[in-house]
């Protein structure tokens, strides 16, 4: 039983990373304010959402199978407070801070129409920082971290991701504006009153 909670541990938390990876790739998308090929917008806001909350579930899983597995050791407390773990306290730390903000953002998106769209949006930018710390926590704590498979993992959700940000970029909202263009007189008046 103990092989097997750590197993689950581990591949909830490696499907929460590419659930997490796929929630931050369609936010991304649907700030961009371009059609995506295949999926109307509202459906991307959809499969973002329930990526999203797929994400989150998978964490709470990959916490609650390692809090009961005797390997892992945490404590309560190391599921709410960053680096005061015994085990690889930075590394888990960087854990317990990406699920704090995952937290974090849940609870904004369901206190969404009582903070209002810019205090959601403001609280939403917390993302942006959770998956990177998810990635590292991903690399550095568990005992795969310098396996081929989750390095492949890592690097197809890392390419996923920085090729969001380049379509984001690349979307009109980013262009600068362009210069105004003086316009030549015209010539030829003759005949005008």
């Amino acid at each position: 039983m103990t092989n097997a909670l750590w197993y689950f541990g581990r591949g909830f938390g490696v499907s929460a990373l590419v659930l997490f990876t796929l929630s931050v790739v369609l936010g991304i998308v649907t700030r961009s304010g371009r059609h995506l090929p295949g999926l109307p917008r509202f459906a991307v806001t959809t499969v973002h959402r329930t990526a999203s909350l797929s994400a989150v579930l998978f964490l709470a899983l990959h916490v609650a199978t390692l809090l009961f597995d005797p390997y892992a050791q945490l404590r309560l407390i190391d599921l709410v407070v960053p680096f005061v773990a015994t085990y690889r306290p930075l590394w888990q730390g960087l854990g317990t801070l990406a699920a704090d903000l995952a937290l974090v953002l849940v609870l904004s998106s369901l206190l969404r129409h009582r903070i209002g769209l810019r205090g959601w949006r403001t609280v939403h930018w917390a993302a942006y920082l959770c998956w990177p710390v998810a990635v590292a926590h991903a690399l550095g704590t568990g005992t795969d971290g310098q396996t081929g498979w989750l390095l492949l993992v890592v690097a197809g959700c890392a390419l996923l991701v920085v090729g969001a940000i380049g379509w984001r970029m690349a979307s009109p909202t980013f262009a600068p504006p362009a210069a105004p263009q003086r316009v030549a007189p015209p010539r030829d008046l003759a005949g005008l009153p």
